[in-house]
């Protein structure tokens, strides 16, 4: 029978245990590198800056500004109808919900079109989602009705426009909206 010092026990369980801590830092500063998904929520209304149209909009999901994941959803309705843009053809009372298409690393916009109101740009960061979204209408099942680019923020994105301007869609225009983002 082979007897085993105690000592070699205690260098193999140092080992491991190096390694399992090495393993962990790793697997730490992998997921801070990666940034985190950040959770979302919103409701706005009365949505509107273009010509014609204005629309509801509420929702929610997760993204991550870094890796471009994104998983957001929720439910939309024109609330007069919509005459330009993507969503031009959504009538008053038409529309059920939207989902995420995309995840937008940047997006140009303006709050009501007028060629005189200036170009702004947003960045999707902590703070900030850019998204190519589907919108649906009931009747249209699983396809599409329109796709629309769409922003929310938890800061103004349109200082120049009186008020806080910090949802966007597409073709629709800007309003203020009750947003939280959290990590």
């Amino acid at each position: 029978m082979k007897l085993i010092r105690s000592s070699t026990i205690g260098k193999r369980r140092w080992l491991l245990f190096a390694l399992a801590a090495t393993a962990l830092a790793l697997a730490a500063s992998a997921l801070a590198a990666s940034g985190g998904n950040v959770g979302f929520g919103f409701n706005a209304r009365d949505i509107s800056g273009f010509p014609t149209g204005s629309a509801t909009l509420t929702g929610g999901g997760a993204y991550n500004p870094v890796s471009g994941f994104v998983h957001s959803a929720g439910g939309f309705r024109c609330t007069s109808d919509v005459g330009q843009g993507p969503l031009n053809g959504c009538l008053a009372g038409e529309g059920v919900r939207w989902d995420t298409a995309n995840l937008r690393r940047s997006t140009s916009f303006k709050c009501t079109g007028a060629a005189a109101e200036s170009l702004k740009t947003v960045s999707t960061d902590e703070n900030t989602v850019g998204l190519d979204a589907d919108f649906y209408r009931a009747g249209d099942g699983n396809d599409e009705s329109f796709t629309a680019q769409m922003i929310v923020s938890a800061n103004d994105i349109a200082p120049d426009i009186a008020g806080i301007q910090n949802v966007w869609i597409q073709g629709v225009g800007c309003a203020s909206a009750i947003a939280n983002f959290s990590r």
